[in-house]
């Protein structure tokens, strides 16, 4: 018996993190493999001065800082909506560029929030005190009900605390319920726009380079965070290394991954792969055809679409990779013997076998549930059937009616008051609406969800009633004035009572919608998350049990550290080298998008070494989408390269880390100093930095 078990738990030890494997939370780093591989001492010190200049920006990235003056750098695609935002017909933001000649010109990122992880705090107990001996919809409830008491007691003490002020706490779950913590954020909700190049030159070589090396995108920009109408002062921002690492050099990663599924069960694997996925693809796919057609209409056609489109593709392309992996028969064959392991080691303990005996199976149960409900969820709830801005703030104007008069506990977790600021944030940004846009967008939505849901589907029916899709999307587009925020103000300010007075129709459309798609929402919570989450934290229990915290939690969009090195890999039998200078991207240039270099790069050209000047290169740290945006330091702390994307191997990280070919790409430091420099002649920038 001994000698089986035994076998079983050297099996499963493969689950543990292989060397450059992993993204890690602060307080769990991996000292002792990273000091073993690279002789790099991770020390508190060093923690914490990266914690603190690392930055979560809330639409869905990275960002540090890099002065003392709040100076902060990201990607150009992670600034790409500010920079349309700030666009017109006229001046073209993505086009042509933007340089800030001084503060006073600096353009603000009306929807973005910049946020720093200034503590943490562990709940866990509090939490599963919460839900012990609960049926699984119960639980869910319960689980939710705390963590929003949790949330709402961190931010109400922090407000009575002189050392810090008011900081925004969230609840975060990791290890898929096996750890609840408190994550304590500073958050700059004054984000400017400071410098950001062309979009030819950010994004060179495009959707066909998309996650390829190698690589020559100039994918960088530059932003302020602002503090009571004043440049924000920072104690110790992040400081270029401008030479950059060497191949074998320790690179480390700081960032917010987005999500990863390296812990999910069998069940819920080919879930995602029979259903969600092929789902997901279908739908955007042809919405991607849609834009494109829109934006060849003409110029501004294509300007106000071309950040959608960017999304898209790129979005694409990582579902179509991650099915392609979840088709891999190897991968499968891997993940159930892994599965297989961890079930033996389970049944062969009592007290495990008492506690997660079944949860396999009561995961298995709600994935088939999900199956059943997963298009009438995906379009009503997940609003796919009303693809549009205008009915997100009306969606959102309805529920915050509804929710803000209930106890704070009570409220769906979006609209908690912990929540609250974020949408008051987006309600009252100015950003503009097109239209014309929105009709493509919202008739594409409507059709597709008359398509799944059927003609005779009783949402579909009241909704359409007589109407096409293209007439009742011209309708709700023309008829409504959401697209002005002193209007979205006063209807969120007025609450229940004005939302009822309303004859706005994308109101009265979200007010009709609502009820069906909270009767969805209970149908998944109850059926689906309920007992899936129970599940997850009894087999999370036994890995701990089993491997201890010797392996690192799912990315959650939280921050986490990544380890590696510059290092090239192996494709089809050829070396491909960790470094591209800027020569071959005037070689490839064709004077065509995608692979057009901006007249600015084409007059600098003769004032720059083009053969010895660097551009992208690559590292085997192990990130995934959220990172796009992190800083990229060596041992001593400074920043060595700016994230940007990862190579086409990179995708099927959402479920596993190949070693020999999943890497990084980053944006060399030298190629940032010879924008600066030499082509944009941000002098002023420099002197910043230094």
């Amino acid at each position: 018996m001994k000698r089986s078990i035994v076998f079983l738990l050297a099996s499963f030890a493969g689950l543990a993190a292989h060397a450059e494997e992993g993204m890690w939370t602060f307080d769990n780093p991996p000292r002792a493999a990273i000091k073993q591989a690279y002789g790099v001492e991770v020390t508190d010190a060093w923690l914490k001065r990266l914690r603190l200049a690392t930055i979560r920006l809330e639409q869905g990235c990275t960002a540090s800082f890099i002065s003392r003056d709040g100076l902060i750098l990201t990607n150009h695609h992670c600034a790409e909506s500010c920079i349309a935002q700030n666009s017109t017909a006229e001046r073209d933001l993505l086009a042509g560029g933007f340089k800030a000649a001084n503060r006073e010109q600096e353009l603000r990122c009306q929807a973005q929030a910049a946020s720093v992880l200034v503590d943490m705090q562990s709940i866990t107990d509090a939490v599963q005190a919460a839900v012990k001996g609960l049926p699984d919809a119960d639980a869910n409830k319960a689980r939710k009900k705390e963590l929003t008491r949790l949330e709402q007691g961190c931010e109400d003490a922090s407000k009575k605390d002189a050392r810090t002020g008011p900081l925004k706490c969230e609840a975060v779950t990791l290890y898929q319920g096996g750890q609840y913590w408190l994550y304590k954020y500073k958050r700059y909700e004054d984000v400017r726009l400071v410098l950001a190049p062309e979009a030819a030159i950010a994004s060179f070589g495009g959707d066909p380079d998309n996650f390829q090396f190698p690589r020559w995108a100039l994918d960088f920009s530059m932003l302020r965070a602002y503090e009571a109408g004043k440049p924000a002062k920072i104690a110790e921002p992040l400081r270029f290394n401008w030479s950059g690492a060497a191949e074998g050099d320790a690179v480390f990663v700081s960032g917010h991954p987005g999500g990863t599924d390296r812990l999910l069960t069998t069940s819920q694997l080919k879930f995602q792969r029979d259903a969600f996925l092929p789902l997901w693809l279908l739908r955007y796919s042809e919405l991607r055809g849609r834009l494109i057609q829109y934006g060849k209409q003409s110029p501004e056609s294509l300007r106000r679409s071309q950040d959608d489109l960017n999304t898209l593709e790129n979005s694409i392309k990582v579902r179509r990779k991650q099915l392609d992996t979840l088709h891999d028969d190897v991968f499968m064959a891997q993940r159930a013997s892994e599965e297989a392991a961890l079930m033996a080691a389970v049944a062969a303990n009592p007290e495990l076998k008492a506690t997660a005996g079944t949860a396999w199976d009561d995961i298995a149960r709600a994935q088939q549930t999900y199956r059943n409900i997963l298009a009438p969820y995906t379009f009503t709830e997940g609003a796919a059937g009303f693809n549009s801005q205008l009915y997100f703030y009306a969606r959102a104007l309805v529920r915050s009616a509804a929710e803000r008069p209930k106890s704070n506990t009570e409220r769906l977790r979006e609209y908690t008051d912990a929540a609250l600021p974020r949408v008051e944030q987006s309600l009252a940004a100015d950003t503009p609406v097109y239209p014309d846009l929105e009709q493509v967008k919202l008739t594409f939505a409507l059709e597709r969800m008359r398509e799944w849901l059927g003609p005779d589907d009783q949402l579909v029916r009241s909704v359409l009633g007589n109407e096409s899709p293209d007439s009742l999307a011209a309708g709700l587009v023309n008829g409504t004035k959401l697209a002005d925020p002193k209007v979205r103000l006063a209807l969120y300010e007025g609450g229940q009572s004005a939302i009822d007075a309303s004859d706005d129709p994308m109101i009265k459309l979200a007010k009709q919608v609502d009820p069906v798609a909270r009767d969805m929402r209970k149908q998944y919570e109850d059926q689906v998350e309920g007992p899936t989450r129970s599940g997850q934290e009894a087999i999370a229990k036994a890995r701990f049990a089993t491997l201890g915290t010797g392996i690192y939690p799912d990315a959650t969009f939280t921050l986490r550290l990544s380890y590696g090195a510059v290092k090239g890999w192996e494709e089809k039998g050829k070396p491909v080298v960790p470094f591209t200078v800027l020569q071959t991207a005037f070689d490839r240039a064709t004077g065509r998008d995608p692979f057009r270099l901006p007249q600015s790069w084409l007059d600098a050209a003769p004032s720059i070494d083009l053969k010895s000047s660097r551009a992208n290169f690559i590292t085997t740290n192990d990130i995934v989408g959220g990172n796009s945006g992190s800083p990229m330091v060596n041992a001593s702390g400074e920043i060595v390269g700016l994230a940007f994307d990862g190579n086409i191997h990179s995708i099927s990280g959402s479920y596993w880390f190949d070693e020999r070919q999943n890497r990084t790409i980053g944006v060399h430091p030298q190629y940032i100093r010879t924008a600066l420099e030499k082509v944009y002649k941000a002098g002023w920038v420099l002197k910043e930095l230094e």
